[in-house]
């Protein structure tokens, strides 16, 4: 359900309109009859990633550096 309203009621009644917010109900703010604020719930910051997260999960079997010796020894001769 939406509601819509114009500022000078949205002033009078912004801790009613909040409520309606939080419970799931769109509310639209007008100035002159016109459209010009949607609220809506404040999620919060996103997420801090956390670095390392995956280290110990995985795991390479294969020795990389001896398939590529050749390569290796040819872009740096002794």
């Amino acid at each position: 359900m939406t509601t819509t309203v114009n500022i000078h009621e949205a002033k009078t009644h912004l801790s009613r309109l909040i409520e309606q917010v939080t419970q799931g109900q769109e509310v639209i703010i007008a100035k002159a009859g016109r459209p010009v604020v949607r609220l809506m719930p404040f999620d919060g910051p996103p997420a801090k990633r956390r670095l390392g997260g995956l280290a110990g999960k995985g795991c390479i079997d294969a020795d990389l550096k001896a398939a590529f010796v050749s390569d290796i020894e040819a872009m740096f001769p002794s």
